[in-house]
């Protein structure tokens, strides 16, 4: 019998793109460079972890993370993106959710967001199933995720 689409998503995937594409036509961007570094997991006991960042941010010159300046402060959280909590799947429609019980974006908490979610051999693509808002302009996203290989 073929692997539903939960069993099919259990594991780690690594980031290799993320893109805004706006609603109203204009052009797309990447918020976090056009080589993200990221990892989203899903567990067997039905919750995921989603991190994704910016590579080269700056370090904070204090080496303290919870001394840095405000401008350090600022460039952290704005190459950053990570949230986790339960996800569920819908097997009829093959429709994902991911449920935020943590997130650097507070105004995520207690949300529940679809995922448009397709699975190609190794690869998988998440993209918001409605438009959110990102800088400045009603956008949706667009990741690929490559499973990544056993960390034995």
């Amino acid at each position: 019998m073929a692997q539903g689409l939960r069993e099919r998503l259990i594991g780690a995937w690594k980031l290799m793109s993320y893109v805004e594409k706006p609603v109203d036509g204009s052009a797309p961007f990447y918020p976090l460079g056009e080589e993200p570094q990221g990892i989203i997991m899903y567990t067997p006991d039905g919750y995921m972890s989603a991190q994704i960042m910016h590579p080269g941010r700056p370090k904070f010159a204090s080496g303290d993370w919870f001394r840095g300046t405000d401008e350090e402060i600022k460039e952290e959280a704005l190459g950053y993106i990570a949230y986790c909590g339960p996800f569920h799947t819908d097997e009829e429609k093959q429709h994902l959710t991911h449920s935020m019980f943590v997130s650097l974006f507070p105004n995520w908490l207690g949300q529940t967001q679809p995922r448009v979610v397709k699975i190609e051999g190794d690869m998988l693509h998440l993209s918001t199933a409605a438009p959110i808002k990102s800088g400045g302009k009603e956008t949706n996203s667009y990741l690929t995720w490559k499973r990544a290989e056993p960390n034995s």
